[in-house]
């Protein structure tokens, strides 16, 4: 375990495929969606513990957040909750961290990786972490965790990467940012592509040095604070600042221009549990292959379902097929699951008739 190995959680999105479980107040990564007692954000946190100690954890998140860490993550210091005042995706807020952990320890190697992720095999996991922790040490390198695809998900990220590897790691050809039905079943039946999981490794200079050059936008927007990080003038150099930063991930920032670009394939039981059917997929299912969260469910002639409802609620469904069922107290949602991609613009549709009221 290397003392200069730190790790970015992200936590500040919304998880609006997963509405009405997750909303604005309280969105997925800090929901037990998994039914076992943990928050997302819990699981993810002590599955870094393995990798460096509870110090060099930071949480970035959006300042609305910042009580709800606190309470599911007391043992984390106040200092390595870092919050944005404003939602400017990903690109800003790793900028500003990044910096922050270039003052504290100039030779900084970094893990980032969303907070809201599941990982079956989480020995793997950090295996591999550490294996792209050594090769980022010792390159000026960006890396990015890739899966094996395993059906053409159009909602997905695609790395096409070189065969010929260094060390486990492959030189990344080209992303591509969710692609057509089309493409995403010729990238599968090639085998010349992986999934990008959305977890990088880089050292903190390495990736700055990527933005100046291919984002210089964001990176001169937050070198501006090089005097203030970690000091009691950050804050306020922050909420001047930050909301002036343009609304660009970190993908397009630099992923997709950048010419260090590599992967290290990683067969890790991973899933982004993004939608209603991703958790469908990783979680555990009754004999009539129906995933239920709820204490008091009497089904007939239901098969393949999600439903989730609450312990307090006794709920009576006969004769649904491939449907999600999520009763969240104010809001009941009944959707067929092979549509479950359009929840994200149904609740934007009940946002603006309802005016905010049901997010």
């Amino acid at each position: 375990m290397n003392s200069n190995t730190y790790v970015l959680i992200m936590a500040g999105g919304v998880g609006s495929r997963f509405w009405p479980k997750s909303r604005n107040s309280f969105p997925k990564q800090f929901i037990d969606i998994l039914g076992i007692g943990k928050s997302l954000l819990q699981l993810t946190y002590e599955r870094f513990l393995k990798l460096c100690p509870a110090e060099q954890i930071y949480v970035v998140t959006n300042s609305q957040y910042k009580e709800i860490i606190a309470e599911q993550l007391p043992e984390l210091g106040e200092g390595n909750i870092i919050c944005e005042p404003s939602r400017n995706n990903t690109a800003p807020c790793i900028a500003y961290a990044s910096f922050k952990l270039a003052q504290l320890d100039p030779d900084a190697n970094v893990v980032v990786a969303p907070s809201d992720h599941f990982i079956l095999y989480e020995d793997v996991f950090i295996q591999k972490l550490q294996e792209a922790l050594r090769f980022s040490q010792t390159h000026e390198a960006l890396l990015t965790l890739g899966i094996s695809p395993t059906r053409p998900d159009t909602g997905y990220g695609y790395i096409n990467y070189s065969k010929d590897g260094l060390e486990g790691v492959h030189k990344v050809i080209r992303f591509t940012e969710k692609p057509d039905k089309e493409n995403a079943l010729r990238f599968l039946a090639s085998g010349d592509y992986l999934w990008n999981a959305g977890i990088f490794i880089w050292k903190a200079s390495t990736v700055l040095n990527a933005l100046q050059i291919n984002c210089p936008e964001v990176y001169a927007l937050f070198e501006k604070g090089v005097g203030v990080y970690n000091t009691p003038e950050e804050e306020a150099f922050i909420q001047i600042f930050y909301p002036q930063s343009p609304n660009v991930s970190i993908d397009y920032a630099i992923m997709e221009k950048a010419d260090n670009i590599y992967t290290l394939p990683a067969e890790i039981g991973w899933s982004d549990l993004g939608t209603w059917a991703s958790l469908y997929e990783v979680a555990e299912k009754n004999a009539d292959n129906n995933v239920l969260a709820g204490k008091q469910v009497n089904l007939q002639e239901t098969q393949d379902c999600i439903i989730h409802v609450p312990e307090n609620k006794l709920a009576v469904i006969r004769g649904l097929q491939n449907f999600i069922v999520v009763d969240d107290g104010s809001v009941l949602l009944i959707y067929p699951k092979e549509k479950e991609q359009e929840i994200k613009k149904v609740s934007q549709d009940v946002n603006l008739t309802f005016e905010g009221r049901f997010m």
